[in-house]
C-alpha cells in the first residue's frame, strides 16, 4: 500500500514538473515569450529611428521650400503670379 502511494505521488510530481518546465505557461514558454518581446522591442526601436529620420526629412522639405521661396523673393526679386513687385530705391547722397 505504501509503495502505491509513493508511486502515485511520484507520478503527480512528475506531471507537475512537466507542466512547470515544458507545457504552455511554463518556464520554457515564458523564456521564449520574453525573447520574442525583446526582438519586437529591438525591431520597434529600429522602426522608431527610421520614422524619426523620415519625419526630419519631411520637415526639412517643408521648410526647405519656404526657405527657397524666401531666398528667391529677396535675392532674385521673384514674385508669385498675381502679385505686384515694387522696387524702392533710395537716392544716393
Amino acid at each position: 500500500m505504501r509503495r502505491l502511494i509513493v508511486i502515485a505521488l511520484s507520478l503527480m510530481l512528475t506531471g507537475l514538473q512537466y507542466r512547470l518546465w515544458v507545457a504552455d505557461g511554463g518556464i520554457a514558454h515564458t523564456y521564449r515569450l520574453r525573447q520574442q518581446v525583446e526582438q519586437f522591442d529591438q525591431h520597434n526601436q529600429q522602426l522608431l529611428a527610421r520614422n524619426q529620420r523620415l519625419d526630419a526629412e519631411v520637415q526639412d522639405l517643408k521648410s526647405g521650400m519656404a526657405a527657397m521661396e524666401a531666398r528667391a523673393r529677396m535675392g532674385l526679386g521673384m514674385v508669385r503670379t498675381g502679385e505686384t513687385f515694387y522696387l524702392v530705391v533710395s537716392r544716393p547722397n
